[in-house]
């Protein structure tokens, strides 16, 4: 599945690449269907297929039935299992790591716990660990690694992270030397946006804003299937919008952003200062007292949703944070969203408040895959 010089040969597989992207997101389709789909003639689209079928990438599900006379279409489908990619995911004192198949299932994973305090000792042991990755699983496509801070995904370089104490590292020269495989370098929230689109179904030509709280609260806006990460690598940091002037000081250095509100320590902060030991979790105990916190947050959520929508205006905004088990939280965000926001804006703008959190491994190794189809020039 390598071009094997230019002209012809990279048209080949540039459109072969394009038909198993298709394949990826249908699941199940046709020749003639993707072929349509893609503008491609029949015939081009049958050699792929069929290529495809010789590799053992894909499967044929029989014939479709149909009312209409002629040829009917066959039904195929990609043999996800069949191609792999893994997602490894750096945190404070954690590596997380899953082997996903083409279809973003998980495979295989595990977590491991480590002293992230130093870039050069943790970059070898990561190093380490995506060898034995790829010695147990060598048709990998190729690694996506995750970490929390300001990235710069084309040179594999960290500027800053808070969480790991660390800045202006190089993380991609070290494990080239290691790692054989195609590896690419993400922010971690940056790989979950990517995760949410496919998982919401969203429709890939419009822009989606993907907002997660967790420890931080960190956003990312995907347009046209690729995360805009801004000049300064910071494009996203919905975290530090300002929502309550003269409020809690944030980590940051400020006051009133939404992250010192919002996170979960700034809710796991007010409970405790309400009534000790309280937390969420049991609001059975004290279900006034969680009620009035979690549409307080909501509140202060609604008022930073409300400008993402002004100034974006995505398609969607993708809410992933353990507080949406609140139908109390929900119904606040959903209420001064809509009374902050023009109404058509609000009317055009969907809110999607995720039952089950994503994992940015999962993200990561849907991002190699992306990387995988893209178009080679």
């Amino acid at each position: 599945m390598k071009a094997i010089g230019k002209g012809p040969a990279l048209l080949r597989l540039n459109n072969q690449k394009r038909v198993m992207a298709q394949l990826r997101k249908l699941r199940v389709t046709s020749r003639q269907d993707i072929a349509q789909r893609l503008s491609l003639s029949k015939n081009t689209v049958s050699l792929i297929i069929d290529d495809l079928l010789e590799h053992d990438f894909i499967e044929e599900l029989g014939p479709v039935s149909a009312a209409t006379a002629g040829r009917p279409k066959i039904e195929i489908t990609l043999r996800p299992e069949k191609l792999k990619s893994a997602g490894v995911v750096v945190e404070r004192n954690r590596i997380h790591w899953r082997v996903c198949d083409y279809f973003s299932q998980v495979i295989a994973e595990e977590t491991l716990h480590t002293d992230t305090h130093h870039p050069t000792p943790l970059l070898a042991e990561l190093a380490m660990v995506c060898r034995e990755i790829n010695n147990k699983y060598p048709d990998l496509l190729g690694i996506g690694l995750g970490f929390p801070g300001i990235i710069d995904p084309q040179r594999g370089w960290m500027h800053l992270s808070c969480r790991l104490g660390w800045q202006e590292v190089d993380l991609l020269t070290s494990l080239r030397k290691h790692v054989r495989l195609p590896i690419r370098v993400m922010n971690n929230i940056n790989a979950a946006a990517l995760l949410s689109v496919q998982q919401l179904r969203l429709v890939a030509e419009s822009s989606h804003f993907y907002l997660r709280i967790s420890e931080s609260i960190e956003g990312a806006l995907v347009r046209h299937g690729e995360v805009l990460i801004g000049n300064s690598w910071t494009a996203g940091e919905a975290g530090h919008l300002t929502v309550q002037p003269n409020g809690p000081r944030c980590s940051c250095g400020r006051q009133g952003c939404l992250e010192a509100l919002v996170s979960q320590p700034a809710i796991k902060q007010q409970l405790a200062q309400r009534q000790p030991g309280l937390s969420w979790q049991n609001r059975d105990s004290a279900p006034r007292i969680v009620n009035e916190v979690m549409v307080q947050a909501g509140n202060f959520l609604g008022k930073v949703l409300s400008q993402i929508m002004l100034l974006l205006n995505p398609a969607s905004i993708v809410i992933d944070c353990p507080w949406s088990a609140h139908a109390g939280f929900c119904e606040a965000v959903r209420s001064v969203t809509e009374s902050d926001t023009l109404t058509f804006t609000y009317q055009h703008t969907q809110l999607h408040f995720l039952s089950v959190r994503l994992n940015p491994a999962n993200g990561l190794a849907l991002a190699v895959i992306e990387q995988f189809e893209q178009r080679i020039s």
